[in-house]
């Protein structure tokens, strides 16, 4: 028997990131499913496309009161959500990190009490990697995750980080993430052209730029490069590049090195490009990573955190900090265009049947349910109470 569809509220980061991007597509796949989807986030996420039938956004507005200190956020957003939820009767809410918005939920579930949506948490990293670490965050993170009815991390590599970091008693699903390609606007020779390309090595690296990314060793392997008249590094960025300016005249590779900023168009540039290269010092997952594969392009990158379950077989992964290798793997790829297709294959194919939409979804569909029978169940036992 086909399950009923829910209504499920949806809060994330509206920025070009894991947690936003994953969150996003989440919600409207679910909403192609037939699901009523509402978002809550202080600007439209970047890649949320609207108008799309079942699916709502709610603009949270920040607080800038003078008696206090600083702004707030996480208190007009509980109120938001926990006004969404009594007016639309929300089965659940898929909040994307313990903080702010697993605390907001859990505040709104308090104002609404029994009626309240169960609450699905998803980790991506930063709760466990860099709040986790912050004694003036540990315990509101602690509290989020023991208030929710389920919580899952999107790789085995950040479920068993976040139980040695918190101690947590309750278990921790794994439900990776996922990506589904767009036709592209513009042709691969399209876009070539338009970034000055005729048949150079397009290395292509998206991210948020933060210090986790390590940019100076992204920049420091393309100087090493035997062939950097032969390539180039486009950077689809996701935060300001301004740091790291001092470092390409440094090394020497200003010319080598196409920056653009905060664009929420990848497909075209991942069609036009070569090969990805990702240099962080932790992954929880690696979005990006998948994105690349997906368009059958080689990976190179080091092997930590959840990378490994990403990329599996289908590409080497290098130690942390090994820039001889990478830029060997690199060379490697130049110099064989068959051995660039070759990995770039075993990249999609690897992305195709451990990532797709189709595989993940019906996972989170199935968690969604089973934590809403859970309520309709305790609802039902309350009520036969004498």
């Amino acid at each position: 028997m086909k399950s009923r569809p829910l209504k499920i509220g949806i809060a994330c980061f509206p920025l070009i990131g894991g947690s936003g991007i994953l969150a996003t597509a989440l919600g409207s796949e679910l909403a192609r499913r037939g699901h009523e989807v509402y978002f809550f986030s202080y600007a439209q996420p970047v890649r949320l496309d609207l108008p799309q039938d079942n699916l709502h956004f709610h603009r949270v507005d920040v607080a800038h009161n003078p008696l206090f200190p600083s702004p707030d956020y996480t208190l007009p957003l509980a109120v938001k959500m926990a006004e969404v939820a009594r007016s639309q009767q929300l089965d659940l809410f898929h909040v994307h990190y313990a903080v702010p918005h697993a605390l907001a939920a859990c505040l709104a579930s308090q104002m609404l009490g029994a009626s309240a949506p169960r609450l699905v948490t998803t980790l991506h990293g930063t709760d466990t990697t860099l709040l986790g670490q912050d004694p003036d965050y540990r315990m509101a993170i602690e509290h989020a995750l023991v208030h929710s009815d389920a919580v899952t991390a999107v790789s085995e590599s950040l479920r068993n980080q976040t139980q040695e970091t918190f101690r947590l008693k309750r278990p921790i699903e794994v439900i990776p993430n996922f990506f589904t390609p767009n036709k592209p606007n513009r042709s691969r020779a399209e876009v070539r052209s338009d970034l000055g390309l005729t048949d150079e090595f397009l290395v292509l690296h998206m991210s948020s730029l933060r210090p986790v990314k390590r940019i100076d060793l992204l920049l420091r392997t393309i100087a090493k490069s035997k062939n950097r008249e032969r390539l180039r590094l486009f950077i689809l960025a996701g935060g300001p590049f301004d740091a790291y300016e001092p470092l390409l005249d440094e090394l020497g590779i200003r010319d080598s090195v196409i920056i653009r900023q905060n664009t929420a168009v990848v497909d075209e540039y991942l069609e036009a490009a070569d090969a990805g290269l990702y240099t962080s010092e932790f992954e929880s997952f690696g979005l990006s990573i998948l994105e690349t594969m997906f368009y059958g392009k080689p990976v190179i990158a080091f092997r930590v955190g959840g990378i490994p379950e990403v990329v599996g077989d289908s590409c080497p992964l290098y130690p942390f900090g090994d820039l001889t290798a990478a830029a060997a793997a690199l060379e490697g790829l130049i110099e064989s265009p068959t051995l660039a297709r070759e990995l770039g294959e075993r990249s999609r194919n690897r992305a195709l049947e451990k990532f797709s939409a189709d595989r993940i979804l019906p996972k989170y569909e199935a968690l969604y349910h089973r934590v809403v029978a859970g309520k309709m169940n305790a609802l039902i036992e309350n009520r036969c109470q004498p």
